[in-house]
C-alpha cells in the first residue's frame, strides 16, 4: 500500500533524501555514509534503479556518527556505542510502555 504525502512527512522512516542531500544535511562526504552502511550503523533503502535512500531518523544516526569521529572516537566503535545506545532507548521504551 502506498503511502499519500501527509503520511510521508510524519514519518521520520521514510527513505526521502538520496545520498547527496544526506551527505549535505549531515555535513559530511557521500563516502563517510557509505562507510556507515559498512559499519551496519544505517541500513539506507534502495530506490528502483538501486540508489540509496536514508530517512530523517537514519541522518540523526549519521549526525551522531560525524559528531563523535569528529571528536576522535574510531568510525566502529562511535557505530558500535550508537547501536547499543540505540538498543538502550528502544529497551527502556518497551519497558516503560508494559506498565
Amino acid at each position: 500500500m502506498r503511502q499519500g504525502p501527509e503520511d510521508m512527512f510524519g514519518d521520520e522512516d521514510f527513505p526521502a533524501y538520496t545520498i547527496g542531500r544526506a551527505a549535505e544535511i549531515v555535513g559530511t562526504t557521500q563516502e563517510f555514509l557509505r562507510r556507515l552502511d559498512e559499519a551496519k550503523l544505517i541500513h539506507p533503502q534502495r530506490s528502483a534503479g538501486g540508489h540509496r535512500r536514508y530517512s530523517r531518523y537514519q541522518l540523526r544516526l549519521a549526525a551522531r556518527a560525524r559528531e563523535m569521529v569528529d571528536q576522535g572516537t574510531a568510525l566502529e566503535a562511535a557505530c558500535r556505542i550508537i547501536i547499543l545506545e540505540d538498543q538502550l532507548e528502544e529497551a527502556l521504551r518497551q519497558n516503560q510502555n508494559s506498565r
